[in-house]
């Protein structure tokens, strides 16, 4: 093996004071040194930190490297000890390899395609409108991420799967229970049996009488019920959770950067580049992990069969060698190809309605409320931690003029 200078001794768990936008400071210098580290585990395994932009979207398209969970033995934070892994359970399709992993989404390829998505527009146009109508009437503050970036694709993901309405808050719930970062190993792990056992129901209440969506459209399918159940865990929790937080996180980088929201303002037409921007820019799917099924050169490296690697996203959307001026957010940037929707086989089978719903509600939001702004110090506003599959905000309160009513009106 080729001598190799740098080792990441840690994974850095905060962000530089000011900059809630960047990656940790510290994978900014592993990826100035080289877009490949040594990484040591806390369990004492020697893996591997991926930090440049082209490196990462080779491995994401490799087949030698694996996503199958029941490999996935190591965390980058925690020493869990000499723990087994079990595989992902039915359906669960990201954390599986080929061909169990297109068995499950070829199926619902058909339902994200760029044109039914779009077909979705005005739907999503009408739920908008419904939370601004909202916020307005409660204003004028408001917690963006309880009144704006959480119900939106709630309510979408949920009519797409045939959710009834009233049960989008027990999703809300328990998701963000298991995916955000701070809730007990007993909490995450009740939040997720409890979603399970609730759409063991739903997958039952469908055969009984199937409606006009995706998961009754899968009905016909050779899918188990139990199958359907982890196929619509996947999609609720991806479908809401990322979303969720480009939203909140993607307002606040806007309230931060007024020259981008002007420019924004100024001219719709820029919106599609901007989404596109503000993806790279935040990539809030951090990162992604992956382990060596064989011996594997890459960059003058060997990566040892069985060896885990761990992909930054947000490092690679950030390496100066793909994107020059990487940390500037810049709106009418046309550098593409960024990852934060990965890349290869497991690219984000969602990604298409996450566009629309984010170039629906970053436009009518600040039509909607001109003057918005934050309401408390952009110091003050409460950051995931670092340990949360999704980064993003806990919490983003903002403020706006509200509008004077003619009298006798």
């Amino acid at each position: 093996m080729a001598d190799f200078p740098h080792t990441l001794a840690a994974m850095p768990t905060t962000r530089r004071p000011g900059c809630p936008f960047d990656p940790p400071e510290e994978l900014i210098e592993a990826r100035a040194r080289s877009p490949i580290s040594r990484f040591p585990f806390p369990d004492g395994h020697q893996g591997w930190l991926v930090t440049g932009y082209d490196l990462t979207r080779a491995i994401l398209a490799d087949p030698r490297f694996s996503s199958r969970r029941e490999l996935m033995k190591h965390h980058p934070i925690i020493d869990f000890g000499d723990i087994e892994v079990p595989p992902a359970p039915p359906g669960e399709f990201l954390l599986m390899d080929e061909p169990q992993h297109s068995r499950y989404r070829k199926p619902l390829v058909g339902k994200f395609t760029v044109r039914r998505m779009r077909l979705l527009t005005e739907r999503v146009e009408q739920i908008t409108a419904e939370h601004l109508d909202a916020m307005e009437q409660a204003g004028p503050t408001a917690d963006l991420v309880t009144a704006f970036a959480k119900p939106i694709p709630a309510v979408v993901i949920c009519e797409l799967l045939g959710v009834p309405y009233e049960d989008r808050a027990f999703f809300q719930e328990n998701v963000d229970k298991f995916l955000g970062g701070e809730a007990t190993d007993e909490e995450v792990m009740a939040a997720y049996l409890a979603t399970q056992r609730y759409l063991a129901e739903l997958v039952a209440a469908k055969r009984a009488d199937p409606t006009d969506d995706v998961l009754s459209d899968l009905l016909d399918s050779d899918l188990t019920d139990e199958e359907l159940q982890g196929m619509a865990l996947i999609l609720l929790s991806a479908g809401f959770d990322t979303t969720a937080n480009m939203l909140a996180l993607g307002t606040f980088a806007l309230l931060q950067n007024p020259d981008q929201l002007a420019a924004l303002r100024d001219d719709p037409a820029l919106t599609d580049q901007a989404v596109e921007e503000l993806l790279r820019y935040l990539s809030v799917a951090k990162q992604f992990f992956r382990v060596a099924l064989e011996d594997v050169e890459l960059a003058g490296q060997t990566i040892e069969a069985g060896t885990m690697v761990i992909l930054s996203l947000n490092t690679a959307n950030r390496d100066p060698e793909r994107f020059p001026d990487p940390h500037a957010l810049d709106l009418r940037r046309r550098d593409g190809g960024h990852l934060a929707f990965s890349h290869g086989v497991h690219q984000c089978l969602g990604q298409q309605l996450a566009r629309v719903e984010m170039r629906v509600a970053f436009p009518a939001l600040f039509d909607r409320f001109p003057t918005l702004r934050l309401a408390v110090p952009a110091e003050e506003v409460p950051l995931r931690p670092e340990v949360a599959d999704i980064y993003g905000v806990k919490s983003l309160p903002v403020t706006w003029d509200a509008a004077t009513i003619p009298p006798g009106v």
